[in-house]
């Protein structure tokens, strides 16, 4: 009875957080979510935005030596009804060629029924995750970086619970002049030290080239990531996400991308011959960035039933 229970348990949570069957082959999807908006914006799969934008820890550890000293960032998401998602960060310069950071994401499922196979309810539970990390990024030289992460990662389902580690290594090159920004970036390199029961589960590494370029005398910079580079399952087209941003002066940008395979993977048919994805791989945001604060919001989709509202907030100390 245990063992039917526990199977039950672990099929509500994967048809709560993993509707998509390619996700659902993986352990801890969360991580495959953007924190920073800006990045949501373009696509949701960045690499190379060298903006002073604390978020970036997240996406590619080598960005940070472009972020300001002793930056405080906070971050909220709506996700799928009932979760909650959080994170935050902090960067502070070492010397004047490093950085160094820490940071945090929470993620919380809401409460689901814990019932038998006889559908005989014994109570509720409330799955939930969580990833700590610590980062390290050094200017190798005036314009290659490289950074490291470290994560440890955490998850709880009713009474089961499994914990990984993980580490993200990333370089950027960067041309201010010229306005070109390269990266490579491997994410999650690493598996579980504990599983959820006796099978260990894969994490989602995710290998990923990019190139930011800001057009000659504008305010544009146009993007484009490749994304999942060490599994060729799909397309071309749907390793991709593209993505552009305009500044309005010097505090103000707007940006918008589209991702590739997320519009795919959405897509709902609708008859035999018609399917929609209803604006999933599309995205949005805008930015406000002063001296000392900075304000950020994303629009996209993740999940099949919601869309997401993302806030990033900064400040420097």
């Amino acid at each position: 009875m245990m063992m039917k229970k526990g199977l039950l348990t672990i099929g509500c949570w994967l048809f709560t957080v993993g509707m998509q069957a390619q996700e659902s082959q993986e352990v801890y999807s969360f991580l495959r979510l953007p924190i920073s908006a800006h990045v949501a914006a373009l696509g949701g799969d960045n690499v190379t935005l060298t903006n002073d934008d604390a978020t970036v820890i997240f996406h590619n550890p080598a960005l940070i030596t472009g972020v300001s000293d002793k930056t405080l960032n906070v971050n909220f998401m709506t996700y799928m009804e009932g979760c909650t998602t959080a994170s935050a960060s902090f960067v502070k310069a070492y010397k004047e060629r490093a950085s160094w950071g820490v940071s945090g994401q929470f993620m919380s499922y809401g409460e689901i029924k814990e019932t038998t196979v006889a559908n005989q309810q014994m109570g509720t539970f409330s799955p939930k995750d969580i990833a700590l990390a610590g980062s390290f990024a050094y200017l190798l030289s005036d314009r290659i970086s490289g950074g490291i992460t470290g994560r440890f990662i955490s998850s709880t389902i009713g009474s089961y619970s499994s914990a990984a580690v993980a580490v993200d290594l990333g370089l950027n090159y960067q041309d201010a002049e010229r306005g070109w920004s390269i990266s490579a970036l491997a994410r999650n390199l690493g598996g579980q030290i504990k599983a959820y029961d006796e099978d260990f589960e894969r994490i989602p590494l995710d290998l990923l080239l990019g190139v930011s370029r800001q057009l000659p005398n504008s305010p544009l910079t146009l993007h484009a990531t490749l994304a999942r580079l060490n599994n060729w399952d799909q397309a071309f087209i749907k390793h991709l996400s593209v993505g552009a941003d305009i500044r309005l002066g010097s505090t103000i940008f707007v940006a918008g991308g589209y991702n590739f395979r997320r519009s795919s993977e959405m897509k709902i048919y609708e008859g035999e011959d018609t399917s929609s994805s209803h604006g999933a791989g599309l995205s949005l945001g805008a930015g406000l960035e002063l001296e000392r604060f900075k304000l950020t919001i994303g629009y996209g989709k993740y999940h099949v039933s919601a869309s997401s509202l993302l806030v990033n907030l900064s400040y420097v100390f």
